[in-house]
């Protein structure tokens, strides 16, 4: 057999292999691309942060806003211990003041199960930065609190935990600190 035949039958035996090994890359890039988050973090205007003193949350003792930072303790996101209350008190009108108003549309949707404006809503979060208590693959999933003003999905979220959820969480700096919250037992948003 002559070098040039040899030569040829050696490069068709690694084309399927460079092919096999390009397809691998372009579906981890296509897999990475459909994990990624396409609203740059937003900017919270100061009057957005400020509680209004109409929502005062008669049923939650919130922790300072410190101890939701992650720092010695992160990955442990402080309980928030309900007082008891009466139970016409325990609907979403007793959600926290630190909740936007939007916030509570967010809350309907999750409690009637979509359909959602965005289709990142309702997607499972992983948890990547350990900034939420540990938990299964698929236990906690994100929805999109609309910013007014902005034609993007912006910073604000909210994280629930199980399915259907036990556990709620609010960000309104893209995942960078969580606060717990709950919502009433009575009614539905």
């Amino acid at each position: 057999m002559s070098r040039r035949s040899r030569a040829r039958r050696q490069s068709r035996q690694r084309l399927p292999l460079f092919a096999f090994f390009a397809l691998l890359v372009l579906g981890a890039g296509a897999w990475w691309w459909s994990q990624r988050d396409e609203a740059p973090a937003a900017p919270v205007a100061a009057s957005e942060r400020a509680p209004d003193p109409k929502h005062t949350s008669a049923v939650l003792a919130l922790p300072p806003v410190e101890q939701t930072r992650p720092g010695v303790l992160a990955g442990e996101v402080p309980d928030v211990a309900p007082t008891a209350a009466p139970a016409a008190q325990r609907s979403t009108d007793a959600l926290p003041a630190f909740l936007p108003a939007e916030a509570r549309a967010t809350l309907d949707l999750i409690q009637r199960g979509g359909p959602f404006p965005h289709r990142q809503d309702g997607s499972v979060f992983q948890n990547r930065e350990g900034r939420l208590p540990r938990q299964t693959r698929g236990y906690y999933h994100e929805y999109t609190v609309d910013t007014p003003g902005l034609d993007h999905r912006g910073a604000r979220r909210i994280v629930t935990g199980g399915k259907p959820p036990r556990e709620y969480y609010y960000t309104d700096d893209h995942y960078e600190s969580f606060r717990r919250f709950e919502i009433g037992r009575g009614d539905a948003p």
